[in-house]
């Protein structure tokens, strides 16, 4: 199937779900709302003739003040068998910042998703192991955010581990090749 075929049947199957199908140099975006999320990626992966058995990557993005609804996660699926690709893009409120895990459809969800909560600060809800994966699970705020600081002037309420890092970047520097 191509793109736009597969993009108009998630439509038919999902007409109240679908907001915009838009097709750029050969690739298709669905955009839905999130309600139906896990349905509709149980129907891409379960039915025959989609067949996305294989996640490729799941990713945030933040879009404060350009949109009404700040956060998209965003889904790239693709199926070995037909060797056909689409991206759905769930949209995802500020005040609600949360969205239905994928992990029992795809295993591999699951670093993705916690990736995503890390950086962006989304949950995945029913997630099995929903934790920090990057950062550690000290730190504070979600550092792809747009409104998250990119120099801090926290003085001594600082991440505390910084000044361990730094001390060791600073020994370890007679190790570079220059």
């Amino acid at each position: 199937m191509e793109p736009l075929e597969i993009a108009e049947k998630i439509k038919e199957i999902f007409p109240s779900e679908v907001r915009e199908i838009r097709e750029f140099r050969g690739q298709v975006s669905v955009t839905v709302k999130k309600d139906r999320i896990k349905e509709l990626m149980r129907y891409l992966h379960k039915t025959p003739e989609m067949g996305f058995d294989y996640l490729r990557d799941l990713c945030g993005v933040d879009y404060l003040g350009k949109r009404d609804d700040r956060f998209e996660v965003v889904y790239h699926l693709y199926s070995i068998n037909h060797r056909h690709m689409i991206r759905i893009k769930a949209i995802v409120s500020e005040e609600d910042c949360s969205i239905e895990s994928v992990t029992d459809i795809w295993k591999g969800a699951g670093w993705h998703e916690r990736e995503c909560f890390d950086l962006f600060g989304i949950r995945f809800n029913g997630h099995p192991d929903l934790r920090r994966i990057l950062l550690p699970e000290d730190w504070e705020g979600h550092p792809l955010r747009k409104d998250y600081p990119l120099k801090s002037d926290l003085g001594e309420n600082e991440w505390k581990g910084i000044k361990e890092v730094i001390e060791t970047a600073e020994k370890n520097r007679i190790y570079e090749i220059k």
